[in-house]
């Protein structure tokens, strides 16, 4: 019980966390056991990895139904349950030190996006987008003391390329992130979350839609000697988001 008197390293307390996963994951796990056809692969990899200082890198198609899923696998997992969605009594039991990115301007507004940041948002300054015009700026050293807080608390989950656009390039502020704070790096591929739901990830377009979620291997990087571009392509071909993959979905989609 004390537990759920105490606060998480960003200072939202568990209490409410616990509260917001039971009601929110409950409502989203119906949806993805009930309305889709979800299929996930990889948590073998989530398994073997340790309690702090694990970077989850995703390609990005909706701006909550990913990490939603996310989440629930990883309490899954947590219990035991490999490669499927399991019980909503799982939920009873969830990964309370884990943390998620999240673009401040997109985030600033609704009830939804509040109860998101006391789950565990980080809310950062984007580098290189605000009010919808381009902008070029440094990295906002208060959201690299919150990233490092996190990493050194649990699991922290981002969408390097910062946009649900498909194949967009990946933002280099996170490969410079990573060679400062130097977290292991768990790659997760998403798809069908585009054709299942709208842009936000709340409204259903499609049901019956075959919703992945896919786990990689931790990459192995060498933090010391490779450059920050040479870390975020191998982060974006992980993620399967590079030109390569972009020419392969090009090649394979029908006439």
């Amino acid at each position: 019980m004390k537990i759920l008197f105490k606060k998480d390293a960003l200072g939202n307390w568990f209490i409410i966390k616990r509260l917001l996963f039971f009601f929110l994951g409950t409502f989203a796990l119906y949806r993805f056991k009930n309305l889709y056809k979800t299929n996930i692969t990889g948590t073998e990899y989530v398994m073997k990895l340790p309690e702090r200082n694990v970077l989850f890198v995703s390609n990005h198609q909706t701006y909550f139904a990913d990490v939603t899923l996310m989440l629930l696998t990883i309490f899954n997992v947590k219990n035991g349950v490999k490669d499927k969605l399991g019980s909503v009594f799982n939920l009873f039991n969830p990964r309370m030190r884990i943390y998620f990115i999240a673009a401040r301007e997109t985030m600033k507004s609704g009830i939804l996006p509040r109860m998101f940041i006391r789950a565990g948002g980080i809310l950062i300054k984007r580098t290189w987008r605000e009010k919808g015009k381009s902008i070029r700026r440094e990295v906002d050293h208060s959201d690299v003391h919150l990233i490092k807080t996190a990493l050194q608390d649990g699991w922290v989950i981002t969408f390097p390329q910062g946009t649900t656009a498909p194949y967009a390039k990946g933002r280099r502020g996170t490969a410079v992130l990573i060679k400062q704070l130097q977290p292991i790096v768990v790659p997760v591929v998403i798809d069908g979350m585009r054709r299942a739901f709208d842009k936000k990830g709340l409204f259903l377009k499609k049901t019956g839609t075959q919703i992945s979620l896919k786990f990689k291997a931790p990459l192995n990087l060498d933090y010391d000697n490779q450059s920050s571009d040479e870390i975020m392509a191998d982060i974006m071909h992980a993620i399967e988001q590079d030109e390569y993959h972009k020419n392969k979905a090009l090649k394979e989609k029908p006439e």
